[in-house]
């Protein structure tokens, strides 16, 4: 009997078809099918939302005072600045768009009068108050707006920066924040750009793709910061930066950039980390129905009738995939316990998402509060939550753009659109206001006519707008009366938090001294001690600083260790490596505190690796021991450095782990002491030889084993020969791969012939691995070639993913020969296979049939539950589309490409060439990933040239893998491994 769910779709199917078949030979447009659906009156809007408990929402602004709002922030007067994106999302030339400015006349909460501060905008995204005027990003550019006659409308601009790329509305620069540093913040988004500040010349503008940005307000000189998300940039109170993508919808930022300038070259992680327990597309809970644009969209792309990738499927739960406005909660009108809770809007299903924050060693991790809904959701499908903020009132502050399609005019097929008012909305926005019930109002207040002493007492306010506002304005006066005040408050205030933005103040005055640091760095909170340290990088070493450093080495915080570890590096305390040493041996595996350790050791490797191993109860992680070795090794030990570092490896048991430390030391010791080192690194060969060759010991031994000799300096002929021989035989697959991968790096370059002649042999996935190292030179690429054109090897086995290379070879001979095996064989139309493949509506699907195709075809990219690898998107949110949307992301990947999945080359300069996506970029190297995990790290002095393929990760021409019976079966086990899947925990 065939399953429900392919009993549905068949008829699905059949229905669409003969619909839309016979529309268009009538002729029909599909107006009827596409109703308009009305907006609700902003007096009416509160019947549509469904709250979380405790908790209501009030409309504070909407239309005519504003018009499709993308940001709000507020002035020192407490007036609300409104950016009004009025030319999204294709009328950016007719400077439609603009800055209004709300008052509160009679401060009852509600917005009642405005003025249009700034117009004939183009596609304005971020706004800022600062010293009476207004900073507004509007790209390319970033504009000062000044009202110098006093009229409330804007009489001068200013171009400040310019550079950031306008080649996507959906990822442009956005969100202002105001820094403890003093300094504007700023998301880049996802389009990027070369920046520079307009006056400078354009040599000097910089790529800031994978970056954000922050510049000071008064020269408006910018430095690159740690970044790089789509949509949605935050602090919280601790300065703890957050940022959010459509498709991971909370990520924290663990450090800046910076630490990684200092001529370390040890490799950085990611500076993003995704935080989020229940995954990077997590459930959300919509309630809203599927627009009906949406539903026809779907019908033509299934038919095969029009591009695209097949969404919506008609279920109320979904996953993240329009996530953005990132915001932690920093009021103080909610319970005191809410405070640092994230919240995150979803603009395509009409939510907004909150987290509970919890600190796990260095960073956080957010898990859902509200079991099976969201703290609001909106049956209006115009609801469109795009950004937050905490203003005056302590409430959470919700900007609503309101449209009746937000969707990318290029995801729209002209069938569609020209039925759609893309415009519908344009005069219409809504802002709302979260707050507890029982909650009133409070007077808004005048921070402009504060004096400066109040203004000092303000930033020990329990509300982060008052902290912040006092902040900058006692920044921007510059009144030293405020010094003594400043001073005052760092040594007796009772908040942690009034502590901390005192001494942020004295510094934004010059005023911060030796007796000031000190104080700070005695105080009892560590988030205190944890600024004090940052502020004194940048000020002069005084005599009691290594003293009172040294005095927090072991100090219970560990995220004060780690900032403590970033910090040793910007002083010259002769005992910093010692320092450092001390503070890694806490915790020697944690891998934030080892990156913020190497962060600090350049120039001081060496002896950090000798306070390690005289300082260690218990032996060191192996791989530690040879980072730290090989950037001892690259900075020069001296002999007796050396020499002491051997002696400790040798007192200890013998470690194959640690067979490329040795090496390294080897050559620079006495002879007799190089005789002794060689006898071990000897035995410690033979050893792992023996074990990577016994077929009795654990596959996982024996791949550690291949994977140590493979990094090995000597003996490197005999381990390649033995290798090869080993890949002779019949192994387990992750031996093999393993294998593979060391040959790579090892001078066996006539394992072609072997690994051709077992091509028949192996799985896909040691396919794959033969793949990119016969790739990785014309003379394998060849021997490849011939092996396909004399029928040795099927073109159908090469995967798809190396088409591409192979087809735009460099060498010119080759790419004739490859096109002419491959490109002939590829079906010339995309639409033409996937609606071929519409006869899988007739068969059924088997799931242990599926299950296998999964793991041959898709487990390399896409994990599902503990089985493959998370490198492409989420498939349980695939799921939730329908088995069309499957259909159609399989057969024809490249209809539209998320710019988080496109493929780059990167050549190096040794003439390699690298593909795959990008998953980081550090301030020293670029990691991609390909399939099965697999990374690379290149360094960026090693990169000439980035290439963007525009095309997908995933290659095309599966229909040579997958017959239509096997994606029946794929479709039914990715459906009941999505029925399956068990409910994300929730709070209570």
């Amino acid at each position: 009997m065939k399953s429900w769910r392919m009993v549905v779709f068949r008829i699905h199917c059949i229905a669409v078809l003969l619909i839309l078949l016979a529309a268009h030979a009538a002729g029909d447009d599909f107006a009827s099918q596409l109703p308009r659906i009305m907006p609700t009156d902003p007096s009416q809007t509160a019947a549509d939302f469904q709250v979380a408990e405790g908790y209501q929402i009030q409309l504070i602004a909407s239309e005519p005072l504003i018009a499709t709002p993308v940001e709000v922030q507020w002035d020192a007067e407490g007036a609300m600045f409104v950016c009004e994106m009025r030319g999204y999302s294709e009328h950016r030339d007719e400077k439609l768009s603009r800055v209004s400015r709300l008052v509160d006349t009679d401060d009852d909460g509600i917005y009642d009068s405005k003025t249009v501060f700034a117009d004939q905008l183009l596609w304005p995204t971020a706004i800022f108050p600062y010293d009476g005027g207004l900073f507004v990003a509007d790209a390319p550019h970033v504009y000062y707006f000044q009202d110098t006659d006093g009229d409330g409308v804007a009489d001068r601009q200013t171009t400040v920066l310019t550079g950031f790329s306008t080649s996507n509305v959906q990822g442009l620069v956005n969100s202002f924040r105001w820094g403890l540093d003093h300094r504007i913040h700023l998301a880049c988004g996802t389009a990027g750009g070369r920046v520079r500040r307009f006056n400078d010349h354009i040599s000097t503008a910089v790529d800031v793709r994978g970056h954000d940005l922050a510049f000071d307000p008064r020269d408006g000189s910018f430095e690159r910061t740690s970044g790089g998300a789509q949509h949605g940039m935050c602090f919280d109170d601790w300065g703890r930066k957050f940022v959010s993508s459509n498709s991971d919808h909370l990520q924290q930022v663990m450090y800046e950039k910076r630490y990684f300038r200092r001529g370390t070259t040890n490799q950085a992680p990611p500076s993003r980390l995704s935080i989020a327990t229940d995954g990077p597309q997590a459930e959300v809970y919509r309630i809203s129905p599927v627009e009906p644009w949406r539903k026809v969209r779907t019908r033509l792309r299934v038919a095969g009738l029009v591009g695209g990738p097949v969404e919506g499927g008609g279920r109320a739960t979904g996953y993240f995939t329009g996530a953005t406005g990132v915001t932690i909660y920093r009021g103080d009108a909610w319970p005191q316990a809410t405070k640092g809770q994230a919240i995150v809007g979803d603009v395509g299903s009409q939510l907004i998402h909150r987290k509970l924050m919890t600190q796990v060693g260095v960073p956080f991790s957010g898990s859902r509060m509200d079991k099976g809904s969201e703290l609001v959701a909106s049956r209006d499908i115009w609801f469109r939550p795009a950004q937050f903020a905490c203003g005056p009132d302590g409430a959470l502050t919700v900007v609503d753009v309101y449209r009746e399609v937000i969707e990318h005019p290029k995801s729209l097929p002209p069938e569609i659109k020209r039925h759609l008012d893309l415009n519908a909305g344009r005069d219409r926005g809504r802002i709302y206001r979260i707050v507890p019930n029982g909650y009133k109002h409070r007077v808004t207040p005048n921070l402009m006519l504060a004096s400066t002493p109040e203004l000092v007492q303000l930033l020990a306010h329990s509300n982060a707008w008052h902290r912040e506002t006092a902040a900058r304005l006692l920044f921007q006066r510059q009144d030293d009366s405020a010094v003594p005040e400043l001073k005052h408050l760092l040594r007796t205030s009772p908040s942690a938090l009034g502590r901390m933005h005192a001494m942020y103040a004295l510094q934004g005055l010059a005023s911060l001294d030796a007796e000031d640091l000190f104080t700070a760095l005695g105080d009892a909170d560590p988030n205190v001690i944890r600024h004090a340290l940052r502020c004194a990088e940048s000020q002069p070493e005084f005599p009691r600083l290594e003293a009172a450093v040294a005095a927090l080495l072991n100090h219970p915080s560990l995220e004060l260790r780690y900032q403590l570890a970033f910090s040793l590096g910007q002083w010259s305390f002769q005992k910093r490596a010692d320092y450092l040493a001390q503070i890694l041996l806490q915790t020697p595996r944690d891998r934030w505190i080892q990156a913020a350790v190497l962060s600090s050791a350049a120039g001081q490797a060496a002896p950090l690796l000798i306070a390690m191993m005289e300082g260690a109860q218990t032996p060191l992680p192996a791989d530690l021991v040879n980072q730290l070795v090989a950037s001892a090794d690259r900075e020069t030990l001296s002999l007796p450095q050396a020499t002491s570092v051997l002696q400790s490896l040798l007192a200890g048991d013998p470690d194959l782990a640690l067979l490329e430390s040795l090496q390294r030391l080897s050559p620079q010791v006495s002879q007799s002491l190089a005789d002794q080192t060689q006898q071990r690194i000897d035995s410690l060969v033979q050893l792992a030889l023996a074990v990577a060759e016994d077929q009795s010991s654990e596959s996982r031994v024996r791949v550690q084993a291949v994977q140590r000799l493979s990094n090995l300096r000597s003996s490197r002929e005999r381990i390649a020969d033995r290798f090869v021989r080993l890949l002779q035989r019949p192994e387990p697959i992750e031996l093999e791969i393993a294998l593979i991968d060391a040959i790579k790096k090892l001078p066996a370059d006539d394992a072609q012939h072997v690994l051709l002649q077992r091509w028949p042999s192996w799985s896909p996935a040691v396919r794959r691995r033969a793949i990119g190292w016969l790739l990785a030179d014309a003379t394998r690429v060849d021997a490849l070639l011939t092996a396909i054109e004399g029928n040795q090897i099927d073109h159908s086995d090469v995967p798809l993913a190396s088409h591409a290379a192979l087809v735009g070879h460099r060498d010119a001979g080759l790419a004739r020969r490859a096109k002419a095996i491959f490109q002939q064989k590829r079906e010339a139309s995309r639409e033409a296979v996937v609606q071929r493949y519409q006869v899988i509506a007739d068969l059924t699907g088997d799931h242990d049939r599926g299950r296998v195709v999964f793991q041959k075809q898709c487990a390399a990219c896409h994990q599902l539950g503990e089985s493959g690898h998370a490198i492409g998107p989420n498939l349980f949110a695939a799921v939730t589309r329908g088995a069309d949307s499957i259909l159609v992301n399989v057969m024809d990947p490249n209809r539209e490409v998320n710019p988080q999945y496109l493929q780059y080359n990167v050549l190096t300069i040794d003439g390699r060439v690298i593909s795959g996506m990008i998953v980081s970029e550090t301030a020293n190297s670029l990691t991609l990933t390909v399939g099965e995990g697999q990374r690379h790290v290149i360094a960026n002095d090693q990169i000439e040239r980035i290439k963007n393929t525009q095309r997908s990760i995933m290659p095309e021409g599966f229909e040579a893998s997958i017959t239509p019976q096997g994606m029946a079966d794929l479709i039914e086990f990715l459906s009941q491994a999505a029925v399956a899947k068990p409910d994300e925990k929730s709070l209570p």
